[in-house]
């Protein structure tokens, strides 16, 4: 949980909160996310989540293009000393993150966001929130 801002260094370093280092531990991937940020799964997490994708099926469009748009973009990050982590060049070109960024929580995994993107999402989902409770409690919540 939580909401960080941080700035990317010169050699495309991000350095990761300290509250979300211990979840992350010695390996995590990073992807290409939803909504133009980036997801930072921990190992495990990732492993859970690879096991379930495993699963759909190869004649399934749309579960061919999801697999694909996770796992092309993906790569494993290990945090050095200062609690950094680099982001490759096409990831920071997907998420459209220059400099200045936006570390979230979101349960099990941690989502990059370019300062402006996030910005920009939290003002739209602001409007809408009260709508998108009501929907979300036919999802059981």
């Amino acid at each position: 949980m939580g909401e960080y801002q941080h700035t990317l260094d010169a050699k495309g370093r991000l350095i990761i909160p300290a509250k979300f280092r211990d979840e992350l531990g010695t390996g995590s991937v990073m992807t290409r996310g939803l909504d133009n940020c980036l997801f930072l799964f921990p190992a495990e997490e990732w492993g859970i989540l690879e096991g379930k994708l495993k699963t759909l099926p190869l004649t399934k469009s749309d579960a061919r293009q999801f697999v694909r748009f996770l796992f092309s973009g993906a790569t494993e990050c290990e945090l050095d000393k200062q609690g950094r982590i680099n982001v490759p060049q096409n990831l920071r070109e997907y998420a459209q993150i220059e400099k200045d960024a936006v570390v979230i929580g979101v349960s099990s995994r941690v989502e990059i966001w370019s300062k402006e993107k996030w910005e920009s999402y939290v003002n739209q989902a602001e409007e809408s929130f009260e709508n998108i409770a009501e929907n979300i409690v036919e999802l059981g919540i």
